[in-house]
């Protein structure tokens, strides 16, 4: 059958009385489907917000550094890896047609790009510090009200898909609910609990990032994240391969 016939016949049939369900075969028969795989954006965003993470809570639980100068010091780094790194790991997670890692690679990137700002500030002696200043302490605690609000949902969201993810998000949004609490009220206990909390949340999502990319590399499990789902969890399982029936596109896999 020539293309101006099967298009004719495509026609017939969507108009033949059983409307809809001939049209939607008729196209699925006839389309080709190009992909472009991406490797998984969360890899580079968990391992940026990890790095950035463990650095910046390890300093406010109080491990090494003081409350003035080594945040300055980490600011460069939190502001390339963290922030620079893990937005462009929010925007590929389009591609990869991810809704979630979208959400927060972009939101936690997008901190810790303010973070990086706020430091190179105060720095300059432009705007106060929260070491010295209670005032700046409290308005640097609303950027966690918000954080955290985003976060807790995304916990949840990703208790559908990833078991290791959702621990990742948990701790995150404890930890930023804690700081939130600790800066607004000037409670340095909670500050020094936020820090360890998220210390955990750099552990887990150092791991996560980890396992992500064993994974890509091996072709088979070595760290078990707790896939929910067809994917196989147990180490040394091989990840099925599917192709995916979303949304009428056949051939095209949403998600990491």
């Amino acid at each position: 059958m020539t293309r101006s016939a099967a298009v004719s016949d495509g026609r017939t049939r969507a108009a033949d009385g059983n409307g809809n369900a001939n049209e939607f075969t008729f196209w699925r028969e006839h389309t080709n489907i190009n992909l472009s795989p991406v490797a998984a954006p969360s890899v580079l965003g968990l391992w940026g917000f990890a790095v950035s993470t463990f650095m910046v809570a390890a300093n406010i639980a109080g491990w090494y550094g003081n409350d003035t100068t080594t945040p300055l010091v980490l600011a460069p780094m939190a502001f390339a890896f963290g922030g620079i790194a893990q937005f462009l790991a929010g925007m590929w997670s389009y591609r990869a047609r991810d809704a979630l890692a979208t959400g927060i690679h972009g939101a936690w990137g997008s901190f810790w790009i303010a973070y990086g700002i706020y430091h190179l500030l105060v720095a300059l002696g432009i705007v106060p510090g929260t070491a010295t200043s209670p005032v700046a302490a409290t308005a640097f605690g609303f950027w966690f009200i918000g954080l955290a609000a985003i976060t807790w949902i995304g916990a949840f969201a990703a208790m559908a898909e990833n078991l290791a993810v959702s621990l990742v998000l948990l701790t995150l949004a404890a930890g930023s609910t804690l700081l939130a609490i600790g800066l607004i009220g000037g409670f340095g206990g909670v500050e020094i609990a936020a820090g360890w909390t998220l210390v955990a949340s750099a552990g887990v999502a150092f791991y996560t990032g980890s396992a992500m990319v064993l994974e890509a590399t091996y072709k088979r499990v070595v760290l078990p994240m707790g896939k929910r789902g067809p994917e196989p969890n147990a180490p040394g399982a091989k990840p099925k391969e599917m192709i995916q029936f979303q949304a009428g596109e056949p051939g095209v896999k949403a998600g990491q």
